[in-house]
């Protein structure tokens, strides 16, 4: 073949693709073109309503109509998350005490008899038995049941859609606050655990924004805290009233917390946006996605790997030494007294002055690690400074009484009133977050300042707070 008949093949090969490539455009851009049409008219028939004609039915946006609602929103809001919240705190209940039953029951007393038999000194087996161990055993009967169950529930609900439509809801008066509308999501995870709630802020865009969610999350009532109030509530708030209506106002009052915890949220944050984190609400479309089945596979990792495993090991690591140092100022005398004794009574005048008492503060000091231990710190230092017999293991060694009565005489015993308790309820929910929260906002903020402003800003609210009923208190039955 010579040159000439091969470039005229070649033309002709070059001029058939080219048709070719041609009429494939051509039909890929009309069924392009038939899809947008098939699309518009699906749309045209959900939305359109012709006058004269019935409205379709359609399921997405008569929800959204109720959940997303002026009227019905907020109620259904509220009433979905109390569920939420009554599934975590009684569901928890059962797990919680089998848990405690294997950790604290059976295998506390075993190792402690094992440290005996392979010739531990007493302090050595106090401090690995007695202290790490028993602390430990308790943050996790505590706090891993409600987080396996409240994790879950929180991300059913974020795979089924309802989250962007809460955050949708609370939207205007986060951005009144001058916050970004997305803080609603962060704040509802910090009812789980703040740690995981600080780690939640990540899906606000504005660094400013994002900081005041992050410093703000402490004011949601986390899983640590919420033993303390139904405590607390029980056994001071429901013998004020009738027996039969003892249990429904004790769950009223903690229910206030919570919602004063969200009260001070919008407060602290409409403060920060006009003072330190001075600046513009960030303007975001809002996506609400459809409605789908939760995916449960997905669900269970994302809620129990992700979330509940990270969060329990960075608390154990922070409650072990914990239990130690509980164990050796409870243990390590200097004349006659032991060092836990000595900060109580130092305590004692500044505490009483906020309508609480050295324990108390004490307590919230070396209780840092985790909110679990508050509690059992509070018996087992009451029973140390009072001299109740008969009550505990000894010195340092953490315990809870099934009887709330013979919780409330220990307390007495301690000279608790009405105002202690409902003080410490205050402070329970205006303290200082836990390690594992502190840990995660400097990691997520890399800033000692921020952080050291989320852990003391909430101290100081909570002082002021308590300071003002106290001197209320005082008032009124000076008064009457």
């Amino acid at each position: 073949m010579d040159a000439e008949t091969l470039k005229k093949e070649s033309e002709l090969i070059l001029k058939e693709a080219r048709n070719l490539r041609w009429e494939i455009n051509l039909d890929l851009h009309e069924t392009l073109v038939d899809d947008i049409y098939q699309d518009a008219a699906r749309i045209s028939r959900r939305v359109v309503q012709k006058p004269g004609e019935k409205a379709n039915f359609d399921f997405e946006r008569s929800l959204d109509r109720i959940v997303t609602s002026k009227v019905w929103g907020f109620p259904l809001m509220f009433l979905l998350f109390t569920l939420v919240f009554w599934l975590t705190i009684s569901g928890a209940n059962i797990p919680s005490a089998y848990l405690s039953s294997i950790l604290i029951d059976r295998v506390y007393p075993w190792l402690a008899e094992g440290a005996l038999q392979l010739g531990f000194p007493w302090w050595l087996k106090g401090v690995l038995i007695d202290g790490m161990y028993l602390a430990t055993a308790w943050v996790v009967s505590v706090m891993l049941p409600p987080m396996a169950i409240f994790f879950p529930l929180f991300t059913l609900l974020e795979d089924f859609g309802y989250l962007p439509r809460m955050a949708f809801n609370l939207d205007r008066i986060f951005h009144r606050a001058g916050a970004h509308g997305k803080q609603a999501l962060s704040m509802m995870m910090g009812f789980g655990c703040n740690a995981a709630g600080v780690v939640a802020t990540r899906i606000i865009d504005s660094p400013r924004e994002r900081l005041i969610a992050i410093i703000t999350n402490n004011f949601s009532l986390c899983n640590g805290r919420w033993p303390t109030q139904i405590l607390i509530a029980t056994i001071f708030i429901g013998p004020l009233v009738p027996a039969y209506l003892a249990g429904l106002v004790s769950a009223g009052a903690v229910v206030g917390i919570a919602l004063l915890g969200v009260f001070f949220t919008f407060l602290v944050s409409w403060g920060l946006s006009r003072t330190v984190l001075r600046g513009e609400v960030s303007t975001f479309a809002l996506e609400l996605p459809p409605y789908r089945p939760p995916r449960l596979l997905q669900t269970i990792y994302t809620s129990l790997i992700d979330r509940t495993a990270i969060v329990l090991y960075r608390a154990i690591v922070f409650a072990m030494p914990a239990g130690a140092v509980i164990w050796l100022i409870a243990n390590i005398n200097i004349a006659g007294v032991s060092i836990a004794e000595y900060m109580i009574h130092f305590l004692d005048p500044v505490a009483l002055f906020f309508g609480m008492n050295g324990v108390i503060l004490v307590a919230y000091l070396v209780a840092i690690p985790a909110n679990e231990i508050v509690i059992p710190t509070v018996l087992m230092l009451t029973v140390l400074t009072s001299g109740v017999m008969g009550v505990g293991s000894g010195a340092g060694v953490l315990f809870e009484l099934q009887s709330s009565a013979g919780t409330m005489e220990i307390l007495q015993s301690g000279g608790w009133t009405l105002l202690t308790g409902i003080n410490l309820m205050l402070f329970s929910l205006l303290h200082n977050p836990c390690s594992t929260a502190i840990f995660t906002i400097y990691k997520e903020t890399r800033s000692i300042k921020w952080t050291a402003l989320a852990t003391f800003l909430p101290i100081g609210l909570g002082l002021m707070v308590t300071f003002f009923v106290t001197q209320s208190w005082r008032l009124l039955s000076g008064l009457f």
